[in-house]
């Protein structure tokens, strides 16, 4: 008796599955909505000021707030002659605090970072414990009893006195340890050791490479607080050709009940000293990682 096989047509996947796929890859209108009105209300004020520093003074309170004006080299110019260029003495002191505050913050943190990570020595969890608690504590609140401790060795209206506090960052302490148990495998250092590499010389040419990412964000990170930082040099400084740039708009600012003109100063000061930022911020993008914990080693 013979035996017929019918064939048997393979499973076929429900219907609704392609469908529910597609599905998941739509984009939310609300996502959508909830991203565009955050980007709106980070992006006002960077046009509030682009606009009014277009203004002169009588147009800045009597025209429409986002209706330019041709007055923006008219108030960089005036701008640049108040008192001799003394904005762009502001400026560059507002890069020295923080090119050079955020470069030894920087070193400082990886040094202290990699130790934490990858070194055993009594008392670390301490140690370590300290400065989580110090990421806890506002920058503001240490900001009086480091004027005192300067005062005492007669460092304050210095340029030390912004310098010294700015070189230590808990926070970046934290993102150098998180940055270097991920980066820098323990192997890679076993093999510099074996290879006669000091313990100094392995962190110059072998861990700081591989945690050039993270030390770039600390930096920038650091380089940001600096340049923003107000209450430090307004307690410290008394020498306004000593003031970082926003010690010395605040006191433009103040001088703009009896001197209207200088509100519009104020407004184009704080536009120029944003461009810094930015253009730091393009120069090093290409040094971010998204895969922050890819290590050396591979399997």
């Amino acid at each position: 008796m013979a035996v017929t096989t019918v064939p048997v047509a393979p499973a076929q996947a429900p219907a609704t599955v392609a469908p529910r796929v597609q599905r998941n890859r739509r984009t939310s209108p609300t996502a959508t909505i909830l991203l565009l009105l955050g980007a709106a209300y980070c992006l006002m004020p960077v046009l509030w000021v682009l606009v009014a520093s277009t203004k002169s003074a009588s147009e800045l309170f009597n025209t429409f707030t986002f209706m330019p004006s041709t007055h923006l080299f008219d108030n960089i110019s005036f701008l640049n002659s108040y008192r001799d260029g003394l904005y762009w003495r502001w400026m560059a002191n507002s890069a020295l605090f923080a090119g050079v505050g955020a470069a030894a913050s920087t070193l400082v943190s990886a040094m202290a970072g990699f130790a934490l990570a990858k070194y055993d020595f009594r008392g670390k969890s301490f140690v370590f414990n300290l400065v989580l608690a110090g990421v806890l504590v506002p920058a503001v609140i240490l900001a009086v009893p480091q004027y005192l401790l300067l005062a005492k060795v007669g460092m304050t209206n210095t340029y030390w006195s912004v310098l010294l506090p700015s070189m230590i960052s808990p926070y970046g302490i934290y993102l150098c340890r998180i940055f270097a148990a991920a980066t820098v495998p323990n192997e890679v250092l076993e093999a510099a050791r074996m290879d006669g590499a000091g313990d100094w010389r392995s962190f110059v040419r072998v861990v700081l490479p591989m945690m050039r990412a993270g030390l770039v964000t600390v930096f920038l990170f650091q380089f940001v607080a600096i340049w923003n930082n107000y209450m430090l040099p307004f307690i410290m400084l008394g020498d306004d050709k000593l003031f970082p740039v926003t010690v010395g708009l605040s006191g433009l600012l103040n001088q703009g009940a009896t001197q209207p003109a200088m509100y519009t100063s104020v407004v184009t000061g704080a536009l120029l000293s944003v461009v810094p930022l930015v253009a730091l911020f393009l120069g090093l993008q290409r040094y971010w990682r998204v895969d922050l914990g890819a290590g050396a080693v591979k399997a």
